[in-house]
């Protein structure tokens, strides 16, 4: 309608007639009727084209579609064959990322290889993640799983440009059946690869991937509070970082390089020497108490008002029941509100049942500073020892970098070396600074940050 009516509009404004074949000279009115009939015709061809590829769906049959490891049966539509090259490949990808392996580093791996993609010149990690909400990409593909999946996106037209445009649909509204003849990845792979892809999708985006050492993301510039980020590497492949806005921008005055190996080591130094501080310990114990009590309170308050709304009820049923006694009322009519209030006493009664204890507050016992300066110990050495790795992505070092909020690197006259300070995740549940102010060989010290969080249930 919209296409006929501004087509009419420009050639009238340019004194130009349209003549139809039957109808003569069109005017307004007929302009209107066409427009509508043309916008109905097109609107019911595409009910019937997507109403016919519903029932190749039903059929067990493909709707069309390329897909990477398959390729169509000539002469039978719908039907698909695999394509055992890109099969391998669809594989190994459900294999490595099932194991661990991002889809950055895949993609690598395939490009090395100059293995083909499914469209262009190169593997990107898109191709492999995909879109959760449309079911694009190769993780997200039913199909490998043996299950044909329709509907996902609808088309549509741009109004202004005439392009056509796919939007998600909703998920209730995807057609699916089961196509065992099309499946390529074991049922079990599949399954260890998307419960890790529903892991991860409830992760931060700066956590989603493995970093490549142990501070990536977490080195701060002292000068202009700008990341850290890698320089280069000397001949012997020690890696040197220097500060990202002398390099992006120029508008850093702090051009020092510095060696990734010399942070990491006096962090873990600095870091284990502070937190042996028999006060980090007391001022924690303090601070747990401190919530238990409250808890405690809060425990006291709930029982009370439980009570009173048990006695209140108790109290209701007990006047009911006189009334009928005395014939105030019949029985028939206060039998109802009689065993609401009853099932209703009950349930408070449930809840008050449910209550936990009240938190008892722990001491700190003498024996417990040498168990804790042991663990200290033991974890600098772990820590060290993982950092020193040329692979130091493992499950400590994703602990650690839990605990750490940033690390700022000062630096000092030349040759005078650096501090370093780290702002860690205690300061929410102490309620202030642990860490006193330390200065070591190398020139760090260590404050704390926000965040962790007491090792008790609900606390």
């Amino acid at each position: 309608m919209e296409d006929l009516a501004g087509i009419h509009k420009r050639l009238t404004f340019q004194g130009i007639e349209i003549q139809a074949v039957h109808d003569g000279t069109a005017d307004s009115i007929l302009i209107g009727i066409r427009g509508l009939v043309g916008q109905m015709q097109r609107e019911d061809g595409a009910k019937k084209v997507r109403r016919g590829m519903a029932g190749v769906i039903r059929d067990g049959r493909h709707a069309g579609g390329r897909a990477y490891g398959y390729r169509a049966v000539p002469g039978k539509p719908g039907e698909l064959e695999i394509v055992e090259d890109e099969a391998a490949i669809v594989r190994r990808i459900f294999t490595a990322y099932a194991a661990g392996r991002t889809p950055r580093d895949i993609a690598h791996d395939l490009n090395r290889e100059n293995v083909r993609p499914p469209r262009g010149q190169r593997w990107n990690a898109s191709t492999i993640n995909g879109n959760a909400q449309r079911g694009a990409g190769l993780i997200f593909n039913e199909l490998y799983a043996g299950r044909i999946v329709w509907n996902k996106v609808r088309m549509v037209k741009d109004p202004d440009t005439g392009k056509r445009l796919s939007r998600p649909n909703p998920r209730d509204e995807w057609q699916s059946i089961e196509a065992p003849q099309v499946r390529i990845v074991e049922r079990s792979i599949w399954e260890q690869a998307h419960a890790l892809k529903t892991k991860k999708s409830h992760l931060a985006s700066h956590v989603k991937r493995r970093a490549p050492h142990l501070l990536s993301g977490l080195l701060r510039c002292g000068c202009c509070g700008s990341g850290m980020s890698v320089h280069d590497r000397d001949k012997t492949g020690k890696t040197r970082i220097r500060c990202s806005a002398v390099r992006e921008s120029g508008s850093c005055s702090n051009r020092r390089i510095i060696y990734l190996r010399d942070i990491e080591r006096l962090v873990l130094s600095g870091m284990a020497e502070e937190l042996k501080d028999p006060r980090l310990i007391e001022t924690y114990v303090r601070g747990y108490n401190s919530e238990r009590e409250r808890l405690a309170g809060d425990a006291v308050a709930v029982r009370a008002r439980l009570t009173a709304k048990r006695d209140r009820i108790e109290g209701e049923r007990q006047r009911n029941i006189d009334l009928v006694i005395k014939y105030v009322i019949s029985e028939e009519d206060a039998k109802q509100r009689i065993g609401e209030l009853k099932e209703e006493r009950l349930r408070v009664e449930a809840e008050m049942a449910a209550l936990e204890e009240a938190p008892v507050p722990i001491a700190l016992h003498p024996s417990a500073l040498d168990r804790y300066i042991g663990a200290v110990k033991a974890l600098a050495e772990t820590m060290a020892g993982h950092s020193k790795a040329e692979d130091d992505r493992g499950s400590l070092v994703e602990d650690f970098r839990a605990l750490v909020h940033s690390v700022t690197v000062h630096p000092k006259c030349p040759w005078k070396g650096f501090e370093v300070e780290v702002k860690g995740r205690l300061a929410t549940l102490i309620g202030g600074e642990v860490f006193p102010e330390a200065h070591h060989n190398s020139g760090g010290y260590v404050v704390a940050g926000e965040g962790l969080e007491p090792p008790t249930p609900g606390l």
